[in-house]
């Protein structure tokens, strides 16, 4: 029997869009991979069917599994990028172990042509286009989070996937904040916003929704400051988009803790270490100061954490031989500190020992454990540059960089500092904000910012209990409306007990 000429071109139209629909994305570099017999990965292509399924049927498993795109929020550090790659295939072997079509799973680091990749929003359109057809959910994961993927496949099943739904842990202040403007000034216990550790997702229309808006209205050039805060705020509209819903399942509970049996996510590491915490002498401190706060910030560093440093000096604009300060010649200015900061990296790199890998910038009114922190340096390279702390970002949505934010410690490799150095980026001003322009330089020298979330810009209580409840944070800043010695032996000292002046003190974090 003879086929019409105009019906075999129409078929191979038909074939050649589904084929398109279902690509990988062309801007980014994952790959959907097998897992083989040893758990390696094999970069194939999948086939439509798996062998187990009769012929012409996909098994209702299955297909939900393929409507999942998992989007780990990785970063291209070497110690981040393989964690990330370890947990992308533990998410792929637990689905070639259900023999099942595999999922396509995403690596935020791997995504080409965003620098505000890590801030997800700009990444709604690439989604929209790519996934909006074939997919139902867009599931997002950090690289210590857990997923069980069968009890994510149940938990996600119980919603409309038709319809548009914003799903996590729900965290929320307590009290009005500065590092969320303070928003909801009246009752901030009424806003909730997902806790990323746990995994969150957007059903596709939600997805879509944003796209569309996004296309209309771009995102401002603006700070980057709580990304989950923001991200919540973006999709409630002032009330006209979707509230999240809180799904018990996502969970931030130690994957080892007997209470995680419904769990479908959990949470993995609470502080990382890889093996002996790196020596004292490895760290050097430099605490940026000024004489109007010698007699009262420079005494609780002393009184706190300096016994943890072996390698420590303190700059300012007067030099006081009785703490003692060094005078780097810079006046002391009422805004940004760029001046005095270059002025520590030049003096690290000249006149410390080529031997010290590590060097950490503080404010006066920083408190930090270096004790965990030597313990957190233990999983990075020193032999690579590494910029370490909390990440902010400023005009991400049109092209900005990202940046360490300077309250909650600097972490420097020496060898980040001698490219830094050895490029001609400097201050554009002596009281231009530090932390930014080190962010632009290290932005323009392709040399990625590491973030950490146990670094923090403000105070144990300008942050959810829930949300530090699954950490063990390195670092807080600011002396405002707080005993800061109390607050470090609370939340910092290598012991919750700790001798002070010979006296035993305990604190409950509870009254913080």
């Amino acid at each position: 029997m003879s086929r019409e000429p105009g019906c075999s071109r129409w078929l191979l139209f038909a074939a050649c869009v589904h084929l398109f629909f279902l690509l990988p994305p062309l801007r980014t570099r994952a790959f959907a991979v097998s897992v083989n017999a040893e758990g390696a990965e094999d970069e194939t292509e999948l086939p439509v069917l798996q062998k187990s399924e009769k012929r012409g049927t996909i098994s209702k498993t299955s297909r939900e599994l393929k409507e999942i795109v998992f989007v780990i929020q990785s970063q291209s550090n070497s110690f981040h990028s393989k964690r990330a790659e370890d947990l992308k295939r533990d998410i792929l072997k637990q689905a070639a172990d259900l023999g099942k079509e595999l999922p396509m799973v995403l690596l935020i680091h791997q995504i080409d042509g965003h620098e505000g990749a890590w801030t997800v929003l700009p990444l709604m359109r690439d989604f929209s286009v790519t996934y909006g057809r074939n997919s139902s959910w867009i599931f997002f994961c950090e690289e210590d989070t857990r997923v069980h993927v069968v009890k994510l496949l149940e938990t996600l099943g119980r919603f409309d996937g038709s319809k548009e739904w914003f799903l996590g842990k729900a965290l929320y202040d307590e009290e009005s904040t500065i590092i969320h403007h303070y928003a909801f000034a009246e009752n901030p216990t009424v806003f909730k916003f997902p806790d990323f550790a746990a995994g969150w997702a957007l059903s596709i229309p939600l997805v879509n929704k944003l796209a569309k808006k996004l296309k209309s209205e771009p995102l401002k050039s603006d700070f980057t400051i709580d990304l989950k805060h923001e991200i919540a705020l973006y999709i409630w509209q002032k009330g006209e988009g979707p509230h999240l819903t809180p799904v018990p399942e996502f969970c931030t509970d130690d994957v080892n803790s007997n209470s995680v049996d419904h769990c479908a996510t959990t949470f993995s590491n609470f502080l990382p270490l890889c093996g002996e915490p790196v020596k004292k002498e490895d760290v050097f401190v430099a605490v940026k100061t000024c004489q109007k706060f010698h007699g009262d910030r420079i005494p609780v560093v002393k009184q706190t954490w300096e016994r943890e440093a072996a390698l420590i000096e303190y700059y300012s604009d007067y030099a006081d031989t009785s703490i003692p300060t060094i005078d780097l010649g810079i006046p002391n200015t009422d805004r940004g500190h760029c001046g005095k900061t270059f002025a520590i990296l030049e003096r690290f790199l000249n006149h410390s020992s080529p031997r010290t890998p590590w060097l950490v910038i503080v404010d006066d009114d920083t408190l930090i454990s270096i004790f965990r922190l030597r313990k957190l340096l233990s999983c990075y390279n020193p032999n690579e540059p590494v910029f370490l702390g909390e990440r902010y970002g400023y005009g991400l949505g049109t092209g900005g960089y990202s940046y360490i934010t300077g309250g909650g410690g600097m972490v420097f490799s020496r060898i980040a500092v001698q490219k830094l150095l050895a490029s001609k980026c400097r201050c554009y001003s002596m009281d231009a904000p530090d932390d930014m322009v080190l962010g632009m330089c290290f932005s323009g020298l392709g040399i990625p910012i590491t973030h950490s979330p146990l670094f923090h810009q403000a105070r144990p209580m300008d942050y959810p209990k829930d949300y530090l409840s699954h950490q063990i944070p390195v670092s807080f800043h600011k002396h405002w409306n707080i005993d800061p010695v109390k607050v470090y032996f609370t939340w910092l000292a290598p012991k919750m007990e700790e001798s002070l002046d010979g006296k035993k003190v305990g604190y409950n974090r509870e009254d913080l």
